[in-house]
């Protein structure tokens, strides 16, 4: 199975929309909070089924705000996690994780990417494509499941574009280079 992961949209979708019409084979997307109505509007212009929780910034507050996806390989916890005070510590995640069964807990909040692996269960957060926060232009996550396998990739979007040569100098680097002649 392979799932596009995104979070932290807060109403801002068009770099998801580019992405997505790069994307191949994609099974699923998950939206992991930061508006709920972002995953509404994907899943009928992306015409796929979207996944999704609710964000702190959905007017959620509630202990139920978690889904767990079945998947070939397993339980998957998805939850934004602004419940579990993911800015301090992942740790409350894996215990929940643990709690109910799950190999990996999918989740969002802090607008930064993330991939590790603690006490045997993956924790995936994509960053945010939107508003992100580690100084890049934005993040998802692809993972690809499968009965004995659990593989995740963190994408940047500046990977997505050519990048662009450097300017060579011109008139104005001329003039700076002798500048001390003035």
């Amino acid at each position: 199975m392979k799932i596009f992961v995104i979070s932290d949209t807060h109403g801002r979708t068009e770099k998801v929309t580019e992405v997505w019409a790069k994307l191949t084979n994609v099974d699923l997307v998950v939206h992991l909070g930061d508006y709920i109505e972002d995953a509404r509007r994907l899943e009928k212009e992306l015409e796929t089924e979207v996944v999704s929780v609710k964000g702190n910034m959905d007017g959620s507050y509630n202990s139920d705000d978690y889904r767990i996806l079945e998947t070939e390989y397993g339980k998957l916890l998805l939850t934004h996690g602004h419940m579990d005070n993911v800015k301090m510590s992942p740790l409350n995640l894996v215990y929940r994780a643990e709690e109910l069964g799950c190999k990996a807990v999918l989740f969002g909040h802090t607008h930064r990417p993330a991939y590790e692996e603690a006490g045997g269960i993956y924790l995936v957060n994509p960053g945010s494509l939107s508003l992100p926060r580690d100084g890049s232009d934005g993040s998802y996550a692809i993972i690809h499941t499968s009965p004995e396998e659990f593989n995740c990739a963190i994408v940047y979007y500046s990977s997505l574009s050519p990048k662009k040569k450097p300017p060579s100098g011109g008139r104005l680097r001329q003039m700076l280079n002798y500048s001390d002649r003035f």
